[in-house]
Order: structure tokens, then sequence, then C-alpha cells
């Protein structure tokens, strides 16, 4: 009997051990990543190369760049911030809830209209005074809310730009983010859609029937930064983004690679 008991408590002694060991708390180190929902097919594959080349877990938020940003600032605990665009970057420096010393401009974005795969409109010119309202008809034409959403942003000052808003104003359903308008678009509940070029890559079931000049809006650029409250691990996972394995998976998704990769 006193034996087996001394042996249990070799065991029980090896087995906390080897909880304890440098490899198994490894496995139990983790990031939280808050990503612009256009980000999410990249970075999910970005965050899973990042675990096994680390064992640190790196687990994605994603939403639109404002509401993540809001989150933030609010306390929520998150190491890394992708912004969508430069603004709420911007807001977050200024709110004294980014490091700016760890920011980077890391990828750029396409403007694109898009409709259900179906749709009878195709190769639609975007020129100034483009009759987006009569393509549009009695249905509805849909991005993220232009108020504070990027997308919506880009989209609001890219009409402005062409001279089309105020014929389309009341025609659009604005949304959280521009996956839930890719969304919309592709249910066919929304005649036109305007979203990132990345996005409509990821959605087989609308197709892209016209690009806004480049001219129309702010350049669509998505910066990167590690948050006041970062774990240690965090800075692992900002070098990682600046890989040349980093580069290959968002250029595959169609994102412009800012920067000239690390390794």
């Amino acid at each position: 009997m006193f034996n087996r008991r001394k042996a249990l408590i070799a065991a029980m002694v090896v087995a906390v051990a080897a909880a304890c060991s440098p490899s198994a708390m490894a496995q139990d180190k983790s990031i939280t990543v808050f990503a612009a929902a256009s980000l999410k097919n990249a970075v999910d594959d970005i965050n899973a190369a990042f675990t096994k080349a680390t064992n640190i877990k790196a687990v994605a938020s994603y939403a639109a760049s404002s509401a993540l940003m809001k989150q933030i600032e609010e306390g929520a605990p998150a190491d890394v911030f992708a912004s969508a665009d430069l603004e709420w970057m911007d807001y977050g420096s200024q709110k004294k809830v980014i490091r700016d010393d760890t920011r980077v401009n890391l990828l750029g974005n396409r403007l694109v209209l898009i409709a259900p795969k179906d749709s009878k409109i195709n190769n639609v010119s975007i020129v100034r005074g483009f009759d987006l309202a009569g393509l549009i008809g009695d249905g509805r034409i849909t991005t993220g809310d232009v108020r504070s959403v990027p997308v919506g942003k880009y989209a609001k000052a890219a009409l402005e730009y062409l001279g089309v808003w105020a014929s389309v104003e009341r025609k659009f359903a604005m949304v959280e983010n521009v996956r839930a308008a890719l969304t919309l678009v592709a249910r066919g509940e929304a005649v036109l859609g305007i979203v990132y070029e990345t996005d409509a890559k990821v959605e087989p079931n609308v197709k892209v029937v016209g690009a806004f000049p480049n001219e129309s809006h702010p350049e669509i650029v998505y910066p990167v930064a590690l948050t006041v409250t970062a774990k240690p691990e965090a800075a692992q996972y900002l070098a990682f983004l600046r890989s040349q394995a980093a580069k290959t998976v968002f250029e595959q998704y169609g994102f412009t690679y800012l920067i000239r990769p690390a390794s």
C-alpha cells in the first residue's frame, strides 16, 4: 500500500512538473487581436501560422474599426489593433490607448461596387455623374455606416467626389461593418454594395461590377499597433505581421502590402 501511494505521489509530481515546463507554459500563452472585419480571412490564416510557429495562441475579434477602438478605449483586453483606416488609429493615439512607437501602415485595399452574382448589372463605368440611382432603382444599396465605419466613410467620400451622393443617400442600407454589407448583397437583399475588393474575392455569391477611382476617396490604409496594455508576446505577433510569410498571406487575399518584409 505504501509503495502504491509513493508511486502515485511521484506520478503527480511528474505531471505537475510537465504542466509547468516551458513548452506547456508556452502553449498557455495567448494574445487578443482586434482587427477590422475585412481582415478576417487573412488574419485567421496568419493567426494559425503564428501559433504554429510560436506556440502563442492568437485569438481575433472582428468588427468595424470604430466599434473595436471604442471597446479598447473602454478597457477591452486587446493586445493588437488593426484598423481599416488611419482615423481610428489616430483616435486611439489621441486617447493614449495604443503605443505610437509600434504603429505601422501595413496594408492597402481598393473600393469596389458589387452586385449579387446573378444580377443583370455588369461593367459599371464609375465616373463623375454616373447614374447610380438608376442602377439601384427601387432597391437598396448597402455599405458600412458612413458616419463611423471606414468602408462607409470611404464610400461617401467617393460618391460626393463623383457628384452622386445626394441622389442615392436615401437609398442606402447602412450596416455595422463591411462583412454585413457583403452578406446583404450575397443574399440578394441589396441591389448593390460598396465594399473592399478583398471582401468581394472571398464571397462567391457576389461579383464586382465596378471599381472606384483611387482619387475619389482617401487612400485606403490599414495601420496596426500594439495597445498600451499589450502582453509582451504581442511584440512577436507584430513582428510576424511584418514577415515574408504574412506578406504572402495578405497578398493571396488581394491586399497590397505596403512595407518591405523584415524577413
